[in-house]
């Protein structure tokens, strides 16, 4: 998951492992920014192997949210079992469920905790990625609960008070 807390994003994309996925949303940077970072990050996911879907614009491999059914691969935004439903109804085959930990990035959003984020994407068919508060060790502890995978987005960012 991208987006301007990151910092510099090219050099991230570069240190990812080749199949890893990227959600690249980038909301408030002004839109020809925007599309030329996309670009970049593209020509990057391209050579590395990376599979990027932008928030609200199909890319080669796919869209995030948007309800855009057609798309190579869409992804959709889960907080709710409710909005899980709607995702899947516009056609996304790939679900973010967030948060399940407390969260940098979203510091004021309750955590659902790994048994009910679990339970938020079960059953619907869709591929069920463990979205906020993820480490490594985190993941480790919870993929026996029915996640395909986990996704970051302040994993990614500097400690606080280090110096970039």
């Amino acid at each position: 998951m991208t987006d301007e807390r990151l910092g510099p994003l090219l050099p991230v994309l570069r240190r990812l492992p080749p199949g890893a996925g990227v959600v690249f949303r980038h909301h408030a940077t002004p839109p020809a920014e925007r599309r030329a970072l996309l670009r970049h990050a593209t020509r990057i996911a391209v050579a590395r192997r990376l599979v990027l879907v932008a928030a609200g614009r199909a890319t080669r491999d796919g869209l995030h949210g948007g309800g855009r059914k057609g798309s190579r691969r869409q992804t959709a935004p889960a907080h709710d079992r409710r909005e899980a439903i709607a995702g899947r109804r516009a056609g996304a085959q790939v679900l973010f469920v967030s948060p399940v930990f407390a969260t940098r990035s979203h510091p004021d959003a309750a955590p659902l905790g790994p048994l009910a984020a679990a339970r938020i994407g079960k059953g619907l068919g869709a591929g069920v990625i463990a979205l906020g508060g993820m480490t490594p060790r985190r993941w480790r502890r919870i993929r026996h609960l029915g996640f395909d995978g986990w996704a970051a987005i302040g994993a990614w960012q500097p400690p606080r008070g280090a110096d970039v």
